[in-house]
């Protein structure tokens, strides 16, 4: 019946807030007064005659409305709880669900999940997947020692000699602007044919090997040439490799030259901008090349030290740390007449992102001035690598030292710190074109077992700020064998497209001799790689068997994540590894700080603890129970471990043996059936190999059927476990369609949908018009309303999910809608488990109606109460929802029912976003606790460029006034500006703002970034309870009380008369952060162990080769337009041969 309109005012007359009684303290409520009822609970709203649904009004000449009593309002959350359990117990089928699968307890068995066996079994499969990639390592690395030591080195080789496939041709081809295309490569460059291969996810050749050469190598210098004669060899070897094991990714061998030879054969993904890849600057190459490091750089930052020459320092140091991984530890520091860190590092610290970050930010900061002093410098540098007071590496201690030059060798110093044993190495940079005497730098290099370089100019930078490596290795060459060990990586993104990937690394060794009886060489030739895709190593960890909240995760000696469910980087950035803690994949407390140190010691274990969990859609947090087991996974530096909720200990297995049930069963999966049972969604799962996956669920559900036509559940080319399972619960949720919901009508009950899910992949929802508005993940498991769930007693109410920054909800049709679940647990046999998730989809509108009526003071049988000139009455949500602000908001903070009409478009949204005040006192008085957490893993819109005109970025810009005088243009800055000017014409690098940007993908809009995350959940209080927002003449009365068997908190508050006690606002949405303090989570590093072995000493090391001139090829460009300078009479400076190593020649 039509609701007639209300005629009369709900307004407390007169000054009515002077005169309230404080909440709790009026009387009793007589012997006539509304008690609960007795008995089962049934939905109370059907038993209100209709008459009492008409709206109250204040009786004519009431003197005075009162906030409710304490016992009115218990009184009115008893109500709002029977009436939500009496509609959840009729709709929701739990009870009868429960018999169904009792009745059908025939068809499916209850297996357990040990975890100990289940741990060690994917820790053994791991192991075993990883040592066939071992041992194709190991033939790999002894084919290329063989091979190169029976090459013969060709000093006339040339590029017309040379037959393989230019991985790069093809895009340089397109490229008019390419070096080669300038130069006119004579490499006898292949054309293949490709096809498209699912598992590189990549069109690939499996006949031939692929060639990459990085942009500022000239491929055809002899050092290359002979570089690609020699590896040429290796295609046998990679091609017989993948004979014996199929499952083999890329197989890679990174030279130390730069040259990158991997099988099987693709072209390059080169990006729009310019290719910045060197295989030497790749995490998995450094981690194999060298042991740890403790490296501290020192920046010459005197006042000779200006414009572009601290410039190229900047760049400098910056490449410089992109050179190292996170086993190595660093600290940078400037000096002139002292030195000082240029950081808030004090000490060294891990070489992790975002360290390197803070570093690279603050290198730019330096500024020149004073007078050098090489003392202050060396002497801050040791003190530093002596300090064993903190976490290092403990290997491979080493000081960079860049400079413009000085004449002072502090001999003194290094007799003090370094002699005789010279256990540090000393490496010095000459930066910038200047005329000073470099001899005083070589010879620190050359008596401290380092090596010179000069970096004239930016094109010198990349190459010289990684070949020390080459001197690092030394000691790996020579001690032969022993050092020969794999090693996994880090994860990180495959430049070829695999995605996320782990590498087994095996240094490769130059076993010539100089000559008859000289000494062995002692030059690393480069490394071998075979890429693992994390995929891969995720099928042998079971799925679907663990349950929703079940998992598996893996960790490395640093504590980051190999496998995890939270790992899921938005962007990835291909000069850094994906490097994610376990603790902050996960919600840090001390339990898991003992597991992670435990699994990173290699220890077995096992520990159920109480902990806080984060929802997949990230709005809310539960405290759960979780039993955590692990192992280490043997001849490997990661450990396993295994996390189960204890409801998921045991699980179901359908055995559906008749194939006439089979087929019954299955016929309630066509789209004919659904008018009558529902409309079912089916998780997209992997059911059988020839099942076309898509995202849309439809489509998916009519290739299924499609497969099913053709296949049984029994076929060998399908998952029995999945599909058996897919097809009883078909059937079980089935049977509730029939003996709860068919004859039920929901409109009675307000009802928009009914629905059931299912671990076996099952979402039925009933009518079958409802789907149209259903926007729930199909994948159970990956529903957030399922999880929790799973995780919560009772119903939990899930609103809409609103963003404050969006237009609100549009109330229209009926067709918003709250949904309200629980678990289905079933008992069988003593054995606990929780199979189904069922519930109610409220129709918003009409249970806010509904909402205000059950938190009145309506009775039974009674007249609406009325107020006469003498009387004192209560007021209510219904009557006086003009001064009464009535509630529910869930554990999360959002808002799920308000008496306010115009608050119903704001349903789901964070309540401080609908009443700060009000929702800041909840929190204060305990009602809610606050979680921080940082996501790692964001991605963000770039930063818009600053305004640098029409400059290139990070260079020395000369005045007007510098042009006009003839000094400046025979200076060291001009030529060196000219000759930066020539390169960056050549390579466009000059030009390059964002490396990371040119070497990932040229496409991508965002970048990685930390957010800082903020969620709120019920806190201590659980009680009734209340109390006053006290602010002057503006204070209000609240009460707060939790609703049982609910994640519901019914809130009455007076309304605010106004703004001005509006204190602080609680965020909940994620914001853009820098993350925790870099300068304090260093002092308090987390637990970690590097290699256990360390090769940085060998008595035999031949130290004599420490020091050469800087290197860069000259391009073909380059030569003429240095040539024209010399035309128009300006006294060109000699021109740097960039060259590979020299003693790289055999």
């Amino acid at each position: 019946m039509a609701v007639p309109a209300r005629t009369c005012g709900a307004s407390r007359p007169g000054p009515a807030r002077t005169a309230l009684p404080w909440p709790g303290r009026g009387p009793r409520p007589g012997p006539g007064a509304r008690r609960p009822p007795s008995g089962p609970p049934r939905p109370l709203l059907l038993l209100l005659p209709p008459l009492l649904l008409l709206p109250l009004c204040a009786a004519p000449g009431a003197s005075a409305y009162s906030f409710p009593q304490q016992h009115t309002m218990q009184h009115w959350a008893r109500r709002l709880e029977q009436e939500i359990d009496g509609v959840m117990r009729i709709f929701g089928g739990v009870q009868q669900l429960r018999e169904i699968y009792k009745d059908n307890r025939n068809l499916f068995e209850v297996q357990e999940n040990e975890p100990q066996k289940l741990v060690e079994k994917v820790a053994g499969d791991i192991e075993s997947l990883l040592d066939r990639k071992v041992q194709a390592l190991k033939r790999l690395a002894d084919a290329a020692e063989n091979f190169q030591k029976a090459h013969r080195w060709q000093d006339n080789i040339k590029e017309e000699d040379i037959l393989y496939y230019d991985a790069k041709a093809d895009a340089e081809l397109d490229d008019p602007e390419s070096e080669d295309v300038e130069r006119g490569s004579k490499a006898s460059t292949l054309r293949l044919d490709f096809v498209e291969d699912s598992n590189f996810k990549n069109k690939v050749n499996y006949s031939y090997t692929a060639v990459q050469i990085p942009t500022d190598i000239y491929k055809g210098s002899t050092v290359i040439l002979n570089e690609l004669n020699w590896t040429e060899a290796l295609e046998n070897v990679f091609i017989e490799n993948r004979r014996q094991d199929p499952t083999l990714l890329w197989q890679v061998f990174g030279s130390a030259t730069g040259v990158t030879r991997y099988y099987p054969a693709t072209p390059w993904r080169a990006p729009k901008k310019i290719d910045l890849y060197d295989v030497r600057r790749r995490p998995w190459y450094i981690q194999g090349a060298s042991s740890p490091k403790d490296m501290v750089i020192i920046v010459d930052v005197s006042g000779s030290v200006s414009g572009l020459t601290l410039k190229l320092m900047k760049t400098s140091v910056c490449e410089m740390l992109d050179t190292l991984s996170d086993d190595d530890y660093v600290n940078v520091a400037s000096f002139n007449e002292k030195a000082q860190p240029v950081s808030c590092f004090t000490h060294l610290v891990q070489a992790n992102v975002r360290n390197k970050k803070v570093f690279k930010e603050a290198v730019q900061g330096m500024v020149a001035k004073g007078t050098t002093g090489y003392k202050a410098g060396f002497e801050y540098a040791f003190d530093q690598l002596q300090n064993s007071n903190i976490t290092r590496a403990n290997c491979n201690k080493m000081i960079m030292m860049f400079t413009d030059g000085g004449e002072d060798r502090v001999q003194d110093v290094f007799e003090k710190y370094n002699w005789p044993n010279r256990t540090v190495r000393v490496f010095t940079f000459s930066v910038g074109q200047h005329n000073y005497d470099v001899t005083p730098l070589q010879w620190m290099a050359c008596a401290n077992k380092g090596y010179y370089f000069e970096i004239p100019s930016i094109g010198a930078i990349r190459i010289n700020t990684q070949e020390y490596l080459d001197v690092l290795g030394r000691p790996m060459v020579l001690a032969g064998k022993e050092a020969k060990q794999v090693q996994w990586t880090n994860v990180y993104e495959d430049a070829l497209g695999l995605g996320l990937v782990v590498t087994g690394t095996l240094p490769v060794f130059n076993l010539t001799q100089d000559g008859p009886g000289e000494k062995k060489n002692q030059l690393i030739l480069g490394v071998m790689g075979i890429d693992v895709a994390l995929n891969d190593i995720k099928r042998l960890t079971p799925n679907y068997t663990l349950g929703a909240n079940g998992y598996v995760f893996a960790i490395d000696l640093n504590g980051y994540v190999l496998l995890h469910p939270n790992l899921k980087p938005q962007t990835t950035n291909f000069r850094e590894p994906v490097t994610l803690d376990f603790l902050d994949a996960e919600l840090e407390d001390e339990n898991k700080e003992e597991i992670r140190r435990s699994m990173i010691d290699g220890n077995k274990g096992h520990k159920q603890i109480r902990t806080l969990v984060k929802s997949l859609d990230e709005r809310y947090v539960d405290e759960v129970m979780r039993n955590y087991t692990w192992v280490p996974i043997r001849s490997t530096n990661y450990s396993l471990g295994l996390v189960l909720p204890p409801y998921s200990t045991f699980y179901l297995q359908a055995n559906l043996s008749d194939q006439i049930l089979q087929v019954k069963y299955f016929e309630f999966l066509l789209p004919s059936s659904f008018e009558s049972e529902g409309h079912v969604f089916i998780a997209p799962r992997e059911y059988c190999k020839d099942l076309n996956a898509s995202d849309n669920n439809t489509e998916f559900l009519k290739n299924f059927i499609e497969l099913m036509e053709k296949v049984t559940p029994d076929s060998k080319q399908c998952n029995n476990f999945l599909l058996h399972n897919l097809i009883l619960d078909t059937g079980i949720t089935q049977q509730l369609v029939e003996r709860v919901w068919r004859d039920q009508d929901l409109n009675t009950y307000s009802l928009l949908a009914v629905f059931a899910a299912t671990d076996g992949g099952i979402t039925r929802v009933f009518p079958n018009k409802a789907a149209d508005d259903w926007t729930e993940n199909p994948e159970p498991f990956n529903a957030s309303f399922y999880r929790r769930s799973l995780d919560n007693h009772g119903y939990v109410f899930k609103p809409p999910h609103q963003d404050a920054l969006l237009r609100p909800l549009e109330l229209e049709n009926d067709t918003v809608g709250i949904l309200v679940s629980t678990a289905v647990e079933l008992s069988l046999g003593g054995r606990t488990l929780r199979p189904a998730v069922v519930g109610v989809k409220l129709d918003l509108e009409a249970w806010a109606e509904k909402f205000k009526v059950l938190a009145s003071n309506r009775t039974h049988q009674d007249q609406p109460q009325k107020c006469g000139p003498s009387s004192h009455c209560e007021m209510d949500c219904e009557v006086n929802n003009e001064d009464l602000l009535c509630v529910l908001i869930d554990d999360g903070g959002f808002l799920v029912l308000s008496n306010q009409n115009h608050q119903w478009d704001q349903v789901g949204r964070f309540f401080s976003e609908v009443d700060a005040n009000l929702m800041l006192a909840l929190y204060n008085n305990s009602f809610y606790t606050r979680k921080e957490s940082y996501d790692y893993q964001a991605a963000c819109a770039p930063q818009p460029p600053g305004n640098l005109g029409a400059a290139p970025r990070g260079v020395f810009v000369p005045t007007i006034a510098d042009f006009l005088n003839l000094a400046w243009w025979t200076s060291a800055a001009a030529w060196s500006l000219f000759q930066q000017l020539l390169y960056g014409l050549i390579y466009h690098s000059w030009f390059q703002a964002d490396p990371a940007e040119a070497e990932g993908n040229p496409e991508a809009r965002e970048s990685s970034c930390v957010m800082k995350q903020t969620q709120y959940y019920f806190g201590s209080v659980n009680a009734s309870y209340n109390a006053i927002i006290d602010c002057g003449n503006c204070s209000r009365l609240f009460h707060a009380q939790r609703l049982t068997n609910t994640n519901l908190l019914f809130v009455v508050a007076e309304k605010p008369l106004c703004s001005q006690c509006e204190g602080g606002r609680l965020l909940q949405k994620e914001t853009h952060s820098d993350g925790p303090e870099q300068c304090e989570l260093v002092q308090r590093p987390r637990y970690r162990r590097g290699p256990h072995i360390c090769f940085d000493y060998n008595a035999t090391e031949d130290t004599s080769d420490c020091g050469r001139g800087a290197s860069f090829p000259p391009s073909l460009g380059v030569l003429v337009s240095l040539q024209l300078l010399l035309l128009l009479g300006l006294p060109p400076r000699p021109q740097p041969q960039v060259h590979a190593h020299a003693s790289r020649r055999v």
